[in-house]
């Protein structure tokens, strides 16, 4: 199976089906029930899933779909062959509200857990910037490899930092000293695609400790830092490998390099 170029294709159908939408897209637009994540579901995310499905079963493919908007749901004959975990739109809020920031995340792997995920592809929508990677074979930009920043200094860095969440107030403790440190702070709303920004050394790092991220907005943007050549793990250091549900959520920090991630990790612990 060559998923790299099926991943591809599922991206293409994604954006086929999604354009004729966008111009009737509004934040205002009807809640089509909660997915499986928790969150609203718009028209444009059921698209968008059912375009990777269209796309994958026109191909014969056996799969259990691990999705943020229907759960998990099991196709083809051989379904535990392959894992298929998706967030058809990644930053539906930015889509609806139109800000140009916003992707679609797909990642294939062999168990249902994240260190399992072998092919993985986030596809920024809007400007045509498709990031893929295998494992062991590097992670690519529109064709192009890609490899992570090397700043270690915290007063030069991008930093993302997501606080958007009722807990502020818990998480703000957690990360005042590196704010203080840091002079370029930075949150677009598609945290897949800002992982991927990690990934090709746009930003420096990217941290999310607010116990609110699905794993299913993190499959794929994982294998793409780690094959760059990035560091992403739990806030403690530790390995991240969470088991792909919709509902697993999950903390991490993701850095360019080793030191660089020391320092943050050694700021938000303190």
């Amino acid at each position: 199976m060559d998923w790299a170029s099926l991943l591809v294709e599922c991206k293409e159908n994604v954006r086929r089906q999604i354009t004729p939408l966008l111009k009737g897209v509004s934040s205002k637009g009807p809640n089509l029930g909660v997915g499986a994540g928790g969150d609203p579901i718009k028209q444009a995310d059921l698209a968008a899933e059912k375009a990777i499905i269209d796309t994958l079963t026109s191909h014969d493919v056996s799969f259990i779909l691990i999705s943020e908007e229907s759960g998990i749901r099991q196709y083809g004959e051989n379904p535990k062959r392959n894992y298929v975990t998706v967030d058809p739109i990644d930053g539906t809020t930015n889509l609806t509200r139109g800000i140009p920031f916003y992707a679609t995340s797909i990642a294939v792997s062999s168990k249902p857990t994240m260190n399992s995920v072998h092919t993985a592809l986030v596809a920024d929508l809007f400007h045509e910037t498709t990031y893929t990677a295998e494992k062991g074979k590097g992670a690519h930009r529109n064709g192009e490899r890609i490899f992570p920043s090397n700043e270690t200094s915290l007063e030069d860095a991008v930093i993302g930092l997501d606080l958007n969440t009722y807990k502020v107030n818990e998480i703000a403790p957690k990360v005042t000293k590196l704010i203080g440190q840091t002079k370029h702070i930075r949150h677009l709303g598609a945290n897949a695609l800002e992982l991927c920004y990690v990934a090709d050394g746009t930003t420096d790092a990217f941290i999310d400790i607010r116990g609110k991220l699905r794993a299913t907005d993190t499959a794929a943007a994982w294998l793409i830092i780690k094959e760059a050549g990035g560091k992403i793990t739990h806030p403690d250091g530790t390995q991240l490998n969470s088991k792909l549900d919709p509902k697993e959520r999950v903390n991490f920090v993701a850095s360019g390099n080793a030191k660089l991630h020391k320092t943050i990790l050694n700021l938000i612990r303190a």
